[in-house]
């Protein structure tokens, strides 16, 4: 894909420009991890929590994969539709109701970590609990630079955000790697990934508004300093 900025940086320079700039700042803070499907969201967030939590903050860990939408609305606008891929994936109210009000600088506290469970496709309560006033909240996930998380005008939701670029071959050709399916485009299911993704990049320009835009194109590479 080809994305028009000023700056790419490599992994291990975007985890320590993101320590740098995450110290400082005091009360809870938001960062968002974003990027296509086999692009390394969960990796580098990982990753950066590790850094974190080396630097004595509390880490909170939420996955937007916790808050799928149920097979009937994932599929309401059809099995392979990108639109409803782009549209319908997760249940954005009960994130918002559950992570990001809560976990925001001026939110309770209060919050839960998962509300679906993919892999036995139901829905879950995970238990309520309570962050610290200076938690570090990463977030991974597909579509988080969408435009009521970050308006054209005005304020984003994320403290700091990141969208994760690589070529759309390459993330295709991993998630074939990793999860046994075809690595090609035009495979029906690849097809309406494919598709949605292009409508949010295209509809929301995520590389526009995040803060780092980090070329996961190479091997991972933790930084050691």
């Amino acid at each position: 894909m080809n994305i028009n900025v000023v700056e790419r940086v490599d992994p291990a320079r975007a985890l320590r420009k993101l320590r740098a700039q995450i110290r400082p700042r005091t009360g809870r803070v938001l960062v968002g991890i974003d990027g296509v499907d086999g692009s390394g969201k969960t990796t580098f967030a990982d990753d950066l929590a590790v850094l974190m939590r080396e630097c004595g903050f509390t880490v909170i860990r939420i996955s937007m994969d916790n808050y799928l939408n149920p097979q009937t609305k994932r599929y309401a606008q059809g099995r392979f539709s990108g639109k409803g891929y782009f549209e319908d994936s997760y249940d954005y109210d009960k994130f918002c109701d559950e992570v990001l009000e809560p976990l925001g600088a001026d939110g309770s506290g209060r919050y839960r970590t998962a509300a679906y469970d993919a892999s036995a496709e139901c829905e879950v309560c995970s238990p309520w609990q309570v962050a610290p006033d200076d938690a570090v909240v990463i977030v991974d996930g597909l579509f988080l630079h969408r435009e009521a998380w970050c308006p054209k005008l005005g304020r984003k939701l994320w403290d700091f955000s990141v969208w994760l670029d690589v070529a759309f071959d390459e993330a295709f050709r991993r998630l074939a790697q990793r999860d046994g399916g075809s690595p090609e485009l035009d495979d029906p299911v690849n097809a309406r990934h494919y598709q949605g993704q292009l409508l949010y990049l295209s509809d929301c320009d995520p590389a526009h508004h995040a803060d780092l835009v980090v070329d996961t194109s190479g091997p991972r590479v933790l930084t050691d300093d």
